[in-house]
C-alpha cells in the first residue's frame, strides 16, 4: 500500500509540474529578431547578403518581408527558406509515458536532448538530401505562423496537431497535396526527397519505437547514470547520440556512424575504422561519419578569443551545428551575423504528433523565425558537429580544420586537435566495447561522469 501511495504522489507531482511547464513554455512573448542589412549572414556554411540602399536593421520574423522583397536580390527569401527547412525539435507534451517514470512531457529538462536531436537531424539531412535541399513548402506558412510567436499562433498550432490525431485533417491534407502537385509538378527526385524528409523526422518522433526519439535517448542515458527529468550536458548527449546511431536497426541508417572525440582529440585511424568497418572482410562498403567534439570555450565564461573560430566552423557546409546555449538553457546554434549567433530554440512546448500516421503534419517540425544571441552570452560548454560522407571527405576536413585551429590558437593550445593513429596508440582506452548487457564501456562511463559534472581540463 505504501508503495502504491508513493506512486500516486509521484503521478500527481508529475502532472502538476507538467501543467506548470506547459503553461510556462507555451506562452511565448512577442519577439522580433533583427538582422543588419550591411553584414553577411551565415547559416551552416551558406552565406546570404541582405544589403540594400537603405540603412538600418531588418526584421526576419515575417513582418517586414513583404516590404523589402523588391529591394533585395531575393536573398532574404532564400535565407528564410533555408532556415525554415532545418528540422526543429522542441519540448512536447502528452506523448507516451516515458518508461520508468510518470512523465509525458520533457518541458523544463529535455532541451539539450532536443538540440542534440537537431544536430543529428542536420547530419542526416546532409546524408540523405544534401545541403542544397530546401523544403518546397517552407514559405507556405501563413502570416500568423511566420509573424511572431503569440498566443494566437500557439492555439492555432495546437488545434492543428490535435486534428492530426483524428481523420478530420486527412481530406484537407489530400486536397492540399493534390493542389501542391498541380502547382509544382514535382518530379521523381522531389518526391524521393519528400519521402526522406518525412522519414528523417519520423526517426525523431516522441514514441518508444523511434530510433532517435526522446524515449530511446533516455534509455541510453540511463547507462551513464541519467534518468528522465535530469538535465543533460552537451558532452553526455554526444555519447548518447553515438550509441543511438550505433544501435539503430533501420537499414537506411546502416550507412551512417558517429564518432565522439576523446578529451578534445580526434584520432584519425579510429574515425576511419568507423567508416570502413568491413575492411578486414574485403567488402568495399564505407560509412559516412558524423564527428562530435565536446569542447569548452573558456572557464566560467566564454572566452571571446574563440569567436572567430566558432564563426569559421559555422561557415563550413559540412558543419552540422553546435549543441550549446546559455547556462542551463540549451540552444542549437546554426549560424551567425557579426558577433551574434543564430539559433533554434527548443524551449517551446508543442503537442505530441504521431509520426506513424501517413501524411502527419510537418509544420511543427520547422521553425518559422530565427533567433540571435550575442556570442559572449554563450555557455562555454558545447559540442561541435561535422559530417563527412567519405574517408576522403574526412581527410580533407581534418586538414582544413587543423589549419583553422592553428590560426585561431594565438600561441595557446588549440580548442581540439586531429591526431594520426588510434587512441590506443597513445595509452588511451581503445574504441568502445560492444558488451551485451552494458551499452557503455567502463572508460566511457568515467568520461561521461566527468563531463556530466562539467569538470574539464583547461589547457
Amino acid at each position: 500500500m505504501e508503495a502504491t501511495g508513493t506512486d500516486e504522489v509521484e503521478k500527481i507531482k508529475s502532472k502538476f509540474m507538467s501543467a506548470w511547464h506547459n503553461m510556462k513554455y507555451s506562452w511565448v512573448l512577442k519577439t522580433k529578431t533583427y538582422f543588419s542589412r550591411n553584414s553577411p549572414v551565415f547559416l551552416l556554411g551558406k552565406c546570404y547578403h541582405f544589403k540594400t540602399d537603405e540603412s538600418g536593421d531588418l526584421s526576419t520574423d515575417g513582418s517586414n518581408f513583404d516590404k523589402i522583397k523588391m529591394e533585395i536580390s531575393g536573398n532574404v527569401e532564400e535565407f528564410r527558406k533555408d532556415f525554415i527547412s532545418r528540422i526543429w525539435l522542441t519540448y512536447r507534451e502528452e506523448f507516451p509515458q516515458i518508461k520508468g517514470s510518470a512523465l509525458t512531457t520533457d518541458c523544463g529538462w529535455g532541451c539539450t536532448l532536443r538540440t542534440g536531436q537537431m544536430l543529428l537531424a542536420q547530419g542526416l539531412m546532409l546524408h540523405f538530401l544534401g545541403r542544397a535541399w530546401v523544403w518546397p513548402d517552407a514559405l507556405d506558412f501563413d502570416s500568423s505562423d511566420s509573424d511572431s510567436w503569440t498566443a494566437h499562433t500557439v492555439k492555432k498550432l495546437t488545434a492543428s496537431f490535435e486534428a492530426s490525431l483524428t481523420a478530420e485533417r486527412e481530406p484537407k491534407i489530400l486536397s492540399n497535396h493534390h493542389h501542391r502537385t498541380q502547382k509544382r509538378n514535382r518530379d521523381d527526385n522531389e518526391m524521393r526527397n519528400e519521402v526522406y524528409h518525412r522519414r528523417i523526422i519520423s526517426w525523431f518522433g516522441d514514441s518508444p519505437l523511434a530510433a532517435f526519439g526522446l524515449h530511446q535517448l533516455i534509455e541510453y542515458g540511463k547507462k551513464s547514470g541519467k534518468i528522465a527529468g535530469d538535465w543533460y550536458g552537451p558532452a553526455v548527449v554526444a555519447h548518447i547520440l553515438r550509441k543511438a546511431v550505433e544501435e539503430a536497426r533501420d537499414p537506411e541508417l546502416q550507412g551512417v556512424t558517429v564518432y565522439v572525440a576523446q578529451d578534445c582529440t580526434v584520432y584519425s585511424s579510429d574515425v576511419i575504422d568507423r567508416q570502413c568497418p568491413f575492411m578486414d572482410s574485403g567488402k568495399a562498403d564505407t560509412k559516412a561519419v558524423i564527428i562530435l567534439v565536446p569542447v569548452r570555450l573558456g572557464g566560467e565564461r566564454t572566452n571571446m578569443d574563440y569567436l572567430e573560430f566558432v564563426k569559421g566552423i559555422l561557415s563550413l557546409e559540412y558543419c552540422v551545428g553546435i549543441i550549446g546555449g546559455k547556462p542551463k538553457q540549451s540552444y542549437y546554434f546554426a549560424g551567425f551575423q557579426d558577433d551574434s549567433l543564430i539559433y533554434m530554440d527548443p524551449h517551446y512546448c508543442q503537442s505530441f504528433v504521431d509520426v506513424s500516421i501517413k501524411d502527419f503534419p510537418l509544420e511543427s517540425f520547422h521553425c518559422p523565425s530565427p533567433k540571435k544571441m550575442s556570442f559572449k552570452k554563450m555557455d562555454p560548454s558545447c559540442t561541435i558537429g561535422f559530417y563527412c560522407r567519405t574517408v576522403q571527405d574526412f581527410e580533407k576536413a581534418s586538414e582544413e580544420l587543423t589549419k583553422m585551429l592553428q590560426s585561431s590558437s594565438k600561441e595557446k593550445y588549440p580548442l581540439f586537435t586531429f591526431v594520426k593513429g588510434h587512441s590506443r596508440d597513445y595509452d588511451f582506452a581503445s574504441s568502445p566495447l560492444h558488451e551485451e548487457n552494458d551499452l557503455f564501456s567502463e572508460d566511457e562511463k568515467k568520461r561521461l561522469k566527468r563531463f556530466s559534472t562539467e569538470e574539464f581540463v583547461l589547457l
